[in-house]
C-alpha cells in the first residue's frame, strides 16, 4: 500500500515504515505530523485518485530528523558592467517516517 501526498509544493511517493525527506515542516524532532493532502491511494486490489484530493485519507508520520542540504552556489555576472554577486544556499528539509495510512 502506498499514496501519493502534496507537501511543500511537491509530490512524493508515501509507504508505510519508510522515511521521505520533505520541505521544511513547522514541527520539531518526535513530533507528529498529518498530511491531509492526499492526491492518489494505491492498496493492492484497487487505485483512488482524488480530484484534486482524497475525502477521509490521512497518513500520519513522525519527524525524526532535520536538516539542511548540500550547499549551491548562485553566481549572477553581468559583462562589461562591473557586476558580480556571488550567494550560497542550503535549502532546509526535515525526515518523516511514515506510519500509518488511512484511508
Amino acid at each position: 500500500m502506498y499514496a501519493i501526498i502534496e507537501t511543500g509544493g511537491k509530490q512524493y511517493r508515501a509507504e508505510e515504515g519508510k522515511t521521505i525527506r520533505v520541505e521544511k515542516l513547522p514541527a520539531e524532532k518526535g513530533e507528529t505530523v498529518i498530511f491531509d493532502r492526499v492526491l492518489m491511494l494505491n492498496n493492492d486490489q484497487d487505485m483512488q485518485v482524488g480530484r484534486p484530493y482524497l475525502n477521509n485519507c490521512q497518513i500520519e508520520g513522525k519527524v525524526v530528523g532535520t536538516g539542511r542540504r548540500r550547499k549551491i552556489t548562485v553566481f549572477k555576472y553581468k559583462p562589461k558592467k562591473n557586476y558580480s554577486r556571488k550567494q550560497g544556499h542550503r535549502q532546509p528539509y526535515s525526515d518523516v517516517l511514515i506510519g500509518k495510512i488511512s484511508s
